[in-house]
Order: C-alpha cells, then structure tokens, then sequence
C-alpha cells in the first residue's frame, strides 16, 4: 500500500499515489468514456472502463501540427472521448499547450483547430514584444537560463504567440478533456545514468518525479526550496516558458546557437536603431560597447558557419582604445593564438565570456532602462555557456533514502526537452498507479520510426517495467500506419502510429520527411493543411482497428476482473 506523506511545508509530496486532483479528474472522465464506448458498441462497467492513453512525440512544429490533425480525427470519428490521458513531449507539448488555453477544449475542437491553424500560418509576435518578454523573464526570476531566451525570442515566434497563462490557471478548467502530462528529463540525472530518476512530469496540479515518487505543487515549481520548505517564492511558470522548456532540441547544438546569435542580433539592432536608444547613447557614452557587442555575436556566428571572422575581430580591435582598452587587449591576445582566422571551439568561448564581463562592467549602476541591454549581455553569457533550464530544486536538503543523494544535495537542477533521451512521453504513463492498459503512440519524430518504442521497451527491461516485446520490420521498409505490441501480465497494449508511411504518403515517405523538417521555423497555410490531413488519415485508415484494440483490451479486463473475483 502507497504511504504518500506531504513534507512540513505541505507543498512537497512523496509518494507514488495519484494525487487527489488527479483522481477526481480520472473519476469524472471515466464516465465519459463509459458513455463513449457505449456508443461504439463496446460494454462495460464503469470499474472494467480500460485506461487509454495518448503519446504525442517531438518534432517541432510537424508534432504541434501533427498532433493536431490526430486529435481531431479522433474527435470526427467519435474516438476521442475514450481517451483518458494525453501526454507529449517537445513540440507536442506546444499543441497541448494551445488547446488547453481554452477550457474544455475537446467540446469545440474544430473551432480551436481553425484558430490554431489561422495564428501559425498568419500571425506574429513583434521583435519588440520578443524584447519584453526577454526582459520580463531577466528582471522578475533568480534562474534565468537560456530556456528562458529560447522561449521568448524562438519558441514565440514559432508557435506565433507569447502566452502568459499559468499552468494552476487550468485547474478545473479541461473537465471534459483528457488528463495532461507535460514531459521533460532532469538532465544531471541523465548524465548521471539515474534512469529512475531522470523522468520528470508537469500538470496542472504536481510537477516531480514520475518513477521516483516525489512531486511539488505545479504551482511552486521553480521557487527555492530547502528541506521540503518554501523559502523564497519565484513566479510561476507560464505557458510560452513550458513549451520553451518542453520544446529545446528540434535541431542540433550548432543549428540552435545560429537562432539563438540570430535572433540577440536582432534585438540588438532594433534596439540601436530607436530614437530613445540613439539619444540614451550619446549621454552615457555606451556606443563602443554595444559595437563590440554586435561584432562580438556577428563573430561567434562567423565561427559558426565556418566563416571568416576577421573583419569582426579588427571591428573590435578598432575600437577606441580609452573606452575600450580590455576588450582591445583580449582581442590582440585572441589573434596571437589563432592562424587563418580560425578560432576553436574553447578559445572563443573563454574570448566570449570574458568579452561580456567587461561590457557588464560597463551597465553597472545604470537604471532600469538598461535592462534590456543586461538581458541580452546575460543572455550571451549563457549562450556561451549553454546553460538551460536552471530551476531550483525542491528537494534540496531533504532526507529521502529512496532518491539519490546528487539529487537532494543540488540547490538547482536543469530540466531540458526529454525529446534529447527519449522523443515519447512514455515514462509519464508507464507509472503503475495511472494502471494504463493501452498506449496509443502518435510519432512524429525525424527519423527511425521506430525508435522511441524501442528504446522504450529496452528501457523497461532496464527498470523492471513491464512493457510489450517489440519486433519491428526491416529496416529498408517504408512503414506502414499501423502496429500493435501486444502487452502480457500487466504490460499495456501499444499502438504504433507513424506520421509518414506507406500509406498515406504511397511510396513517397522520404518526399514527406524533407518537406516538414524538425528544424522548421514555421509553415505555410497550404503546408499545415497538408500535414493535417496526413495525420488525420493514419486515424481515419484505421478507425476499425483501433475499436478492435480498444475492444479487446475492454475485454481482458473485463475478464481479469471476473478471474480476481
């Protein structure tokens, strides 16, 4: 039996029961989908009513899309009310973010769907509005990391708007709409090899742990902790940093670091171009530092795309040298040690990083409307260091002989897109008190198509979790629309979905994959529209299928029930 205790804070809980937000939830939708399966002609009691779940993968904008055009065929074919979960990872967590923005989503998709589809193919989020939204996360939060950057000045204008809602804002609020798990990794816990520990959910009420057990009120998440008390309050974490934390890793380090420049170069040109910028620089004498920081972010770009970055390197070298003597000295030292213009990979990091101290040096004791110039010099910092998803830790200082011990003695931990380990949000349903009979797995990843569930299943096999024995195709087949791993014992059954296949792209899968990389920063109208109909036929193809899957596994239920009695 579950002993779930709450700390003397009353805010960190540790067990593996559900909490009592949760339950009540499950208990409401369960008599939803009593009904749902009625209508499909499928009977039951309400207590032999199987646990169905639905995995959305990364992939960007093609999983926000994707999942979308799943969900909404599942609606059109009277499916959707069977499901009980639904969970995702990167970019499909930025569907689920857009649809539970509106109450009871699932009541009036085809509206929402249209409104979704209208603000990625024809909306925008202004370079300005990019800048106070940076600036509002730098000023109000202790950790600010480049989650933070990447949410405000990428991710926003991906998903084409800046959605400040809180995640508690939707207690209470998606009581007709399945459950939503938002997943993410701890990624010291990766690094470590803590497999039991690395897996990391977000809803509405608890954020923690999922195999571990210990979880915090979604609420507080991110404020300072010590020995399971609140200690110091941070603000909430809203929607657009969700998916910005959810969703980091739709392209490699090298790719992310060009938006990133890209998108502080920006920033910082129309910052410099604006008449109140131009006049606050001739009364604080702060031109030669924001030159040095331009051609400080054109160069680390140069080095990127394998460019020569000498004309940024004499840029800063010409500067003058009474108010810029120490930038002018570390970059004479730079080009001491480099030959051809090339610089490596650690020269320029250390070149960088102390580059931007000095510049810091330079905005000390200026006043609040240097903050946008300390956000971006921040900003680079970090961009230097690659630091993301700083959070405090909220088991800091804890006494718990069931978590490791790396973890209760880090005052902060980094959280970062789970789509890095594993692109499906397996993890999150496989804990044995959501007692989840069947997995409907919509995979939208690049890619093997089958990769996450097996990985997931050597995993399981790792942790002692029960899960199906997955036996995939050869590798040279397209794949098709449809697979099924049997579970066994107390295995769920899963559902394979691959977004591009054999079928619904007929021979031309590759054409389908080039067309709607991960790496995309936004779509077209006709491209989204195309992408939903792909994903909506992988449903529509298979709707008798799935109420044979759904059906059968109502049926071991109703019989392991029978065989318990």
């Amino acid at each position: 039996m579950d002993k779930s205790r709450i700390s003397e804070s009353s805010e960190v809980r540790i067990g593996h029961s559900l909490n009592e937000a949760e339950k009540k939830h499950l208990a409401k939708r369960r008599e939803t989908v009593l009904q749902c399966l009625k209508q499909l002609g499928i009977f039951c009691s309400e207590d032999e009513v199987p646990n169905i779940a639905v995995l959305g993968s990364g992939g960007g904008l093609r999983a926000m899309v994707g999942l979308l055009g799943s969900l909404s065929q599942l609606k059109e074919d009277g499916l959707l009310d069977c499901i009980m979960y639904l969970c995702g990872v990167s970019g499909s967590t930025w569907c689920m973010a857009s649809l539970y923005e509106e109450p009871d989503w699932s009541t009036k998709l085809e509206t929402l769907k249209d409104n979704i589809v209208r603000r990625l193919a024809e909306g925008k989020v202004s370079c300005s509005e990019m800048g106070k939204k940076l600036v509002k996360y730098y000023t109000e939060k202790d950790n600010f990391s480049m989650t933070d950057v990447w949410a405000a000045l990428i991710v926003s204008n991906m998903v084409k708007e800046i959605d400040e809602h809180r995640l508690s804002e939707q207690r209470g609020n998606y009581t007709n709409d399945p459950y939503p798990i938002y997943t993410v990794i701890d990624k010291q816990c990766k690094y470590d090899r803590l497999n039991a520990d690395v897996w990391f959910e977000i809803t509405p009420e608890e954020s923690g742990y999922s195999l571990s057990g210990v979880f915090v009120d979604s609420s507080c998440l991110g404020s300072h902790f010590e020995n399971g008390k609140e200690i110091k309050k941070q603000p909430e974490t809203d929607m657009l940093f969700l998916r910005g934390l959810c969703g980091s890793a739709i392209a490699d380090m090298a790719e992310n670091k060009t938006y990133l420049y890209e998108a502080l170069k920006q920033q910082i040109e129309d910052i410099r171009g604006s008449r109140e910028e131009r006049h606050l620089v001739r009364t604080t004498d702060l031109r030669e530092g924001q030159q040095a920081l331009l051609a400080l972010v054109n160069l680390n770009l140069c080095v990127l795309r394998g460019e020569d970055p000498t004309n940024d390197l004499r840029t800063i070298e010409d500067l003058p040298k009474d108010e810029c003597d120490g930038i002018v000295r570390l970059t004479f030292d730079l080009q001491k040690t480099t030959s051809e213009g090339k610089i490596s990979e650690t020269e320029l990091k250390n070149y960088t990083q102390r580059v931007y101290s000095f510049i810091k040096e330079k905005l000390q004791g200026l006043g609040s409307r240097f903050d946008m110039w300390r956000a971006i010099v921040r900003s680079l910092e970090l961009l230097a260091s690659w630091t993301w998803g700083t959070t405090y830790d909220f088991l800091y200082k804890m006494k718990e002989k069931d978590i490791d011990p790396s973890i209760l003695n880090s005052e902060t931990r980094e959280y970062e897109d789970a789509g890095v380990l594993l692109n499906s949000p397996y993890f999150s349903v496989l804990r044995k008190e959501r007692d989840i009979d069947l997995i409907i797995s919509l995979d939208n990843s690049a890619g093997n198509p089958f990769e996450t569930v097996v990985k997931t299943a050597k995993l399981c096999k790792d942790l002692h979790i029960a899960f199906p024995e997955v036996v995939v195709p050869a590798e040279d087949a397209e794949p098709q629309d449809f697979y099924v791993f049997r579970g066994y014992s107390k295995a769920p059954t899963v559902i394979h979905i691959p977004l591009f296949n054999a079928v619904n792209c007929k021979g031309e899968v590759e054409k389908w994959e080039k067309t709607y990389q991960t790496i995309q920063m936004s779509y077209s109208h006709e491209m989204i529209t195309k992408l939903l109909e792909k994903a909506a036929l992988n449903i529509k193809n298979n709707k008798e299928k799935l109420l044979k899957e759904i059906k059968n596994i109502t049926e071991e239920k109703k019989t392991s029930k029978h065989g318990k009695m």
